[in-house]
């Protein structure tokens, strides 16, 4: 953002595309301009949940209007650990790209009366000088107050186990709390899933290409 003004819309007022923007940033700022792209790339991890490899990541860049060639990607996307995740942190499958368990969605038949009964979960990224961070968030939908979060600069899923965690020591639910989230693999893993049974909470997964709401 620029002001109010977004890049998006500041090239549509100024009646250039955002190639020839970006183009023309980065002879005059290259590291502003690779701050943008980093950010783009950091935005596409966290919307496709770590799905997408660094081909992928490239023609979604193209067609957001960036100019960045495989060899950069990659190099981006080392540099802010989005490569080596596909490797060790999570088993690549089925459903949603993973092979553990999804669920159905829960908490769009709720009718709520107090706290502790529906958390909502999930994951995104903040750009702090020159590196980005994830924040994964637990809120509590009758109040919509954070009950537990959970910075890192790793998008494996321990992020969203410490959050989990985090919540449970603050609030102390009784069980069947139902916890909501989409179905990434953060929230499908075994690590989580254990931190849930513990507690008695039920699970509840928005389908694919769902909001959250």
């Amino acid at each position: 953002m620029q002001g109010r003004l977004s890049i998006e819309r500041m090239c549509v007022l100024a009646m250039v595309s955002r190639a020839g923007f970006y183009r023309s940033l980065q002879q005059r700022d290259p590291d502003v301009e690779e701050m943008e792209l980093r950010s783009a790339i950091q935005a596409i991890a966290v919307e496709h949940r770590l799905r997408y490899g660094y081909r992928r990541v490239a023609a979604e860049l193209r067609h957001r209007g960036f100019l960045a060639n495989h060899k950069r990607v990659v190099r981006l996307m080392r540099l802010d650990n989005l490569l080596a995740l596909k490797r060790s942190g999570f088993v690549s499958t089925t459903d949603s790209d993973h092979e553990f368990e999804v669920h159905l969605n829960l908490a769009s038949r709720m009718q709520l009366s107090a706290v502790d009964q529906l958390w909502l979960a999930d994951i995104t990224f903040v750009r702090v000088q020159q590196e980005f961070v994830y924040l994964a968030v637990i809120l509590d939908a009758f109040s919509r107050k954070v009950v537990g979060w959970a910075l890192d600069r790793s998008l494996a899923a321990q992020l969203a186990v410490n959050a989990l965690q985090k919540a449970v020591s603050n609030r102390k639910p009784p069980p069947g709390l139902v916890h909501h989230s989409d179905r990434g693999v953060q929230y499908a893993s075994v690590e989580y899933g254990k931190v849930m049974d513990q507690h008695g909470m039920v699970a509840s997964m928005s389908r694919v290409g769902q909001s959250m709401g």
